[in-house]
């Protein structure tokens, strides 16, 4: 399986990226440890993986502390050694995709307008895994992160794009891309 890993780093002087390497990690605390090594000193430090087009992992670091984990799909622990890596002990999220569906269906407002969802639900076959919140506080809630990853057509290199571009770091991350 080919991968992109990109450490997001922020610190006083903002957001920096850098391309990470996870082709001999042993376990997910070697994968959070190369994460510190990005910027020890780091507030926020972020990894994300993604793999195949078809898979997206973010790993959070606060201080270099309190390993969060959120996968857009389990599967991805079944059908790669890098997935079993990183999801291998990961947990469903809290917020499940039902939640989001409901609160995506709601009416909106105004009783003139049509009662059709402002965007589509996500999938039923969508099975993401981890914390969906570990973005809430940079501004990517749960409920919106879920609804990239099930959206149909949405590569993990545009859901990273997307949650780059909201939390401040959408150039650092395209720079490394492009590099």
């Amino acid at each position: 399986m080919s991968y992109f890993a990109a450490a997001v780093v922020r610190n006083a002087d903002g957001w920096s990226a850098s391309e990470v390497s996870l082709a001999d990690a042993a376990d997910v605390e070697d994968v959070a440890d190369r994460l510190r090594d990005a910027d020890p000193s780091a507030d926020v430090s972020l990894l994300f993986v993604e793999s195949d087009d078809a898979y997206l992992v973010i790993l959070r670091l606060d201080q270099g502390e309190d390993l969060r984990v959120f996968g857009s799909d389990v599967v991805f622990a079944e059908e790669s050694r890098i997935g079993a890596l990183l999801l291998g002990d990961v947990a469903q999220p809290v917020i499940e995709l039902e939640a989001v569906e409901l609160a995506v269906a709601e009416p909106r407002e105004s009783p003139d307008e049509s009662e059709e969802p402002s965007e589509s639900p996500p999938p039923a076959d969508a099975d993401p895994a981890g914390d969906a919140d570990l973005l809430a506080d940079l501004g990517v809630s749960a409920g919106r992160l879920l609804e990239l990853c099930s959206q149909e057509g949405m590569l993990p290199s545009d859901i990273t794009a997307e949650v780059c571009q909201a939390i401040g770091c959408g150039d650092e991350v395209e720079e490394l891309r492009v590099a």
